[in-house]
């Protein structure tokens, strides 16, 4: 039986043998590109030999183009060189910024502290495993999956860039829900009766109405959009004879860009949503009762007219309102998915429904076998029957 061929960027057992004074070390390295040196040197010491050994294979090791990586390269200098190109990625509008600073920040407070100080072939699926599985058990399967994906996304780099063989996320154990600590809490919406109940209270909210809440809460009902999409809609984007919002984009708060506009969350994401007559005639007479100064500004703007900060309304309006409201659980969110269960109770069909809500995927079938992005005034219907608007509109 031959012998067993070494790992591709790896060295062999480190002979020694003692020649007269001095000592000579020898060992065998496969390159990425399967063929073999054989490595010698020779010191005063066996010691000093091998650490000469060391030294040779560390100059040999084929290095990822650009990146100054190896094998032996630390697991968060490849994070780092990953993130770089993820980020200049997102420059480009391939990603979004808040996806950028999700896995800076998952890296930094989970991952670099237990991987960082191994080099990439050390990171094996033994310990990437352990640390999802404390994760999992200590926090949530989200934020497990969170960590394996960013893990997976950096090993996947380095599988690109020759310094493993293979993805070692791919070997480790299914993350189970039943191990979490902290499960994930089943969808919740509005009921018809509570709705109205909840809106009534913004009504009669003086604060609320300062902060002209009752307006964007209505927007979100009528459209069920998310709540960048809601906070970056344009008046150009309202076509008043059509009843239609084209949804064209959204906006988020990305560290160190500010308020960035994104191309939308999915394929799906750019579409036009029928609007209920109610919310038609509000548009209409808020735009009348702003007297637009700039009528190409965003529809909820701020008090210099520009797009909302969603992390300051949320602070300084949203939540008081909520908890003197007695709705404390109630999210933006939440609104999105009331939506989708009022549509779902009206008999619309899943694909109508994920037409509405910008979903790609509501199922293969549905995808393969029925139109997307088609038109339909079902939704604006059902919505209408609501009766949202202020003054019985």
């Amino acid at each position: 039986m031959g012998r067993l061929r070494l790992p591709l960027g790896t060295a062999g057992e480190i002979t020694t043998k003692q020649i007269g004074a001095s000592w000579s070390a020898r060992c065998l390295f496969r390159h990425t590109n399967g063929t073999y040196v054989d490595i010698r040197r020779r010191a005063k010491t066996k010691e000093a030999a091998k650490e000469k050994i060391r030294n040779a294979i560390k100059g040999l090791v084929m290095r990822s183009p650009g990146a100054g990586l190896t094998p032996y390269s630390l697991f968060k200098e490849v994070a780092a060189a990953w993130l770089a190109e993820y980020r200049a990625d997102a420059e480009n509008g391939i990603f979004s910024f808040t996806s950028v600073d999700s896995h800076t920040d998952n890296l930094r407070n989970h991952v670099l502290p237990v991987l960082g100080e191994l080099t990439i072939i050390e990171t094996g699926p033994p310990v990437i495993n352990a640390l999802c599985q404390t994760k999992l058990k200590a926090h949530s399967l989200s934020l497990a999956k969170q960590i394996k994906a960013v893990i997976g996304n950096v090993m996947t780099f380095a599988v690109q860039a020759g310094l493993i063989l293979t993805n070692p996320v791919r070997e480790i154990a299914p993350l189970s829900e039943r191990r979490a600590k902290v499960k994930k809490a089943a969808p919740r919406s509005l009921s018809r009766v509570d709705l109205l109940d909840f809106l009534a209270k913004l009504d009669a909210d003086e604060a609320a109405n300062v902060a002209d809440l009752p307006d964007l809460v209505r927007g979100f009902i009528a459209t069920g959009e998310r709540r960048g999409e809601m906070i970056g809609a344009d008046w150009p984007d309202f076509d008043e004879k059509a009843a239609v919002l084209n949804v064209s984009g959204g906006i988020i708060q990305a560290r160190g860009k500010g308020t960035v506009r994104n191309k939308g969350k999915t394929d799906n994401a750019v579409r036009p949503i029928a609007l209920p007559d109610w919310y038609v005639t509000m548009l209409v007479e808020r735009r009348e009762r702003l007297g637009l100064a700039d009528p190409t500004g965003p529809i909820y703007p701020n008090s210099r007219g520009g797009y909302l900060n969603f992390q300051n309304l949320t602070n300084r309006h949203w939540l008081p309102f909520r908890r003197r409201a007695g709705y404390e659980w109630v999210t933006f969110k939440t609104l999105r998915k009331t939506v989708a269960t009022l549509l779902d109770d009206a008999g619309l069909t899943a694909r109508q429904i994920a037409d509405v809500l910008g979903h790609a995927h509501p199922s293969m079938t549905l995808d393969v076998y029925m139109g997307r992005g088609q038109q339909s005034r079902a939704s604006a219907d059902a919505l209408d029957t609501l009766r949202l608007g202020k003054n019985g509109n």
